[in-house]
């Protein structure tokens, strides 16, 4: 299977390197470059994991997979209500 994206993990190193780059006065463009990302990727994973620890982005990224899966459970639980309910109601 292909992965998609990068792991939490290395998109915090990527913003440090990047991070370390705008301090000693590269332009965007250049730090863009040298990270391997374009600057609206760059800015997307600053307003995400800005200010995060590794441990703290693997956590985010857990309990949002958790979060997603939780969501479907929900989705399927009312659509069988809606069904139980309509069958209960005798139009079918």
């Amino acid at each position: 299977m292909v992965k998609k994206g990068y792991a939490p993990e290395a998109i915090i190193n990527k913003l440090r390197e990047a991070e370390i780059l705008l301090s000693q006065g590269e332009t965007m463009a250049v730090i863009s470059r040298k990270i391997g990302v374009s600057a609206h990727t760059y800015y997307r994973w600053r307003k995400e994991y800005g200010g995060l620890r590794v441990d703290q982005a693997r956590r985010l990224k857990e309990l949002e997979q958790e979060n997603s899966r939780l969501k479907r459970v929900v989705a399927d639980l009312a659509l069988d209500n809606a069904i139980l309910k309509e069958a209960s109601r005798g139009n079918f």
